[in-house]
This record gives structure tokens, sequence and C-alpha cells, in this order.
């Protein structure tokens, strides 16, 4: 009986701790949601070399003078993008294109300290264990090779280029992206164990999808860097073919060709939508009525996704639809991986119960 106080006892403790940590996961998840939207527009607005210094500590503080101004500005004209494309730029010109990048780091920065000032707490508190010790260490490895990567893409445009590198492009947003999703996916463990009759195959599909979801933006990030969404403006054909002509040319042109990068994410687009499609329909034959509600979600969301991509090509790239476009791509992504965590759990309750029941048909029949 006293061990049952104790329990009871501690079981709010318990609750309340497990409730903030989930809280701390899903909260820097949204700060990188917001994260990834603003270096979307200092993309879309070109605005991502205007800093071209890398400053961890000090880069946080603001031009504060003219001077101050007066000597980023100078720091800017040294590089090939205001040589070649942007030599009639003034300093009001230059101070919106600094605002947007100023603002994609400090968000970082806040991201960071976000995650890693109550990791601490928690870990110290003993609360980051087993799996969700490991979980969370994956989220802190990926979120402290970003800004790494942020500045070696940066650096790429400094010298002999007027834009970033696409490629290192992609995988800063590759990387963001799937920071993003790990800490969904440790979240989404708290939640209560279900006991499901999944399908089988429906974990693999799911996880297989969300790695398909986080692929495609990788892609997408390729066609913001080509600016290959300038291109071909018109849907379903590709100018007056179904694959452009000078598409495939060489082994780098998913890489390097904006003609072969807008197809790829044309291609993936279709396929993102066909595969949640399917999902849904097989869930409604045969799943619980849960996975079957996650299921009928994404196939929409990814729907609207696919619209939202067709719309932003016909009218010319604007940033308010291309960033809806990225923004609708994360909430996917999200979704993604949410419906496979939670796969996983159902189906990993359902095997559970199943090793229990030997046991207790024999006490059921000596009673």
């Amino acid at each position: 009986m006293a061990s049952i106080d104790v329990s009871c006892t501690n079981a709010p403790p318990l609750r309340a701790a497990r409730s903030s940590v989930r809280t701390w996961l899903f909260a820097v998840a949204v700060l990188i949601f917001v994260m990834v939207l603003i270096g979307g527009a200092t993309r879309l607005t070109e605005s991502g070399l205007s800093i071209t210094q890398w400053k961890p500590v000090t880069g946080v503080i603001p031009p504060l003078s003219v001077a101050d101004w007066q000597a980023e500005f100078d720091h800017y004209k040294q590089i090939p993008q205001f040589a070649l494309l942007n030599r009639d730029m003034t300093i009001e010109g230059f101070k919106t294109i600094f605002w947007w990048e100023w603002s994609h780091r400090l968000m970082a920065r806040i991201v960071g300290a976000a995650f890693v000032l109550p990791a601490l707490w928690f870990w110290t508190r003993g609360e980051l264990k087993g799996a969700l010790g490991r979980q969370v260490a994956v989220a802190t490895g990926l979120l402290a090779l970003e800004p790494i990567v942020g500045w070696w893409m940066v650096s790429s445009g400094l010298n002999e280029r007027t834009e970033v590198a696409q490629e290192r492009l992609a995988l800063h947003l590759m990387i963001a992206a799937a920071t993003f999703a790990a800490l969904i996916y440790a979240g989404v463990g708290f939640s209560e164990r279900t006991r499901a009759s999944v399908p089988r195959g429906f974990v693999g599909c799911a996880a297989a999808f969300a790695v398909l979801v986080w692929l495609q933006l990788g892609l997408g990030a390729l066609v913001a860097g080509l600016r290959a969404g300038l291109i071909y403006d018109n849907w379903p054909l590709m100018g007056a073919r179904f694959i452009p002509g000078e598409a495939f040319g060489s082994l780098r042109s998913p890489f390097d060709d904006p003609a072969t990068a807008q197809f790829d994410h044309r291609m993936i687009a279709y396929a993102i939508v066909a595969f949640a499609l399917v999902q849904a329909f097989v869930a409604l034959r045969a799943a619980p009525p849960a996975l079957t509600q996650r299921a009928a979600l994404i196939a929409g969301v990814a729907a609207l996704q696919a619209g939202l991509g067709v719309a932003t090509l016909i009218f010319a790239v604007p940033v308010a639809l291309a960033l809806a476009h990225q923004a609708t791509a994360l909430v996917l992504l999200g979704l993604a991986v949410w419906h496979w965590r939670a796969t996983l759990m159902e189906r990993a309750g359902e095997l559970s119960a199943l090793r229990e029941l030997p046991s207790s048909v024999p006490e059921m029949g000596r009673g």
C-alpha cells in the first residue's frame, strides 16, 4: 500500500516534467519553422550576401551609426554581386537586404539559445535519457552543424559568384528541416502509447513518405538557388514538352541545370501527392480511425502544397506565394514525421499486447 502511495505522489511531478520537455521540443521546432521562412524570404529577396563577415557573437549588434552602415556597405561593395548586379544600389537599398539577412542570423541565435539552455537544464535533472537522449543528441548535432554550413554557403558567393552555391543552399535547408523533423519525432514520442491494429507495412510507408518530403525540400532549394522557377512558367507541360529538350545534358544537370531541377521538382511533387492519396485510400479501407485521419489530412496538405507550387510557378514566383509554398512544405514534413512516429508507436503497442497474450491465456484457463 505504501508503494502505491509513493507512486501516486510521484506521478504528477513526472507528468509535469514530461510535459515540460515536450513543450520545449515543439517550441524549438516552431522557432526553426519561423527561421526557415525568414531564410526563404532572404533568398527570394537576394539578401543572403549582404553581410560578408561571420561574427557569431558580436554580429548580433546591427549597425548603429551612419559610419557603421557605411562600413557594412563598403564590405558589400567588394563582392561580385554588387559589382555585377547592384552597382546602382544606394545605402537605403542596402539596408533593406541587410535587415533580411540580419534577421535570419538573429533568429538562428534565438533558436540556438532556446534549444541549448533548456537542454542543459533537462540534462542536469536526468530527464534526457535513453531513446529521448539519443534523439536530442541527433538534434543537437544537426543544430550545431547548421551555422557552419550556413557560413560555408555564404562564403561561396563572396569571391567569384553573384549568388550562393545552390548545392550548399540545399544542404543548409535540409539540415534545418532534419532538425525540425527530429524535434517533432521526439516530441510525439511523449504521447500515450495506444494499441491499434496497424496494417503490415504502414510504418515503413510512413517513414518512406517522410523521407521523400524531406528530399523534396532539398530539390526545392535547388530550384530556388538556380532561379529555376522563373523558366517554363506553364503547367502541366514545360514549354511545349513534358520533358524539356535541354534537361539531363550531363551528370551534373540535376544540380546545375535549371530545367532539370524544375523537372525533378515537379516529378517528385507528383510522386508525393500520389503516395499520399494511395496511403489515405488504403488506410480508409483497412486502418484504425486515428491512422486513417492522419493519412487523410496528409493527403489534403500534399494536394494543397502541389497546387501552391503550380500557382507559384505560373505567377512568376511572387515572394508571398513562394513563402506560402515553403511554409506548407514544412507543415507537410511535420505531419509526415508525426504520422510516422504515431504509427510506429501504435504498431509497438499492438506487438506488445500480442507478446503478453500467451502468458495471459493459461491464467484464464486455470481460472
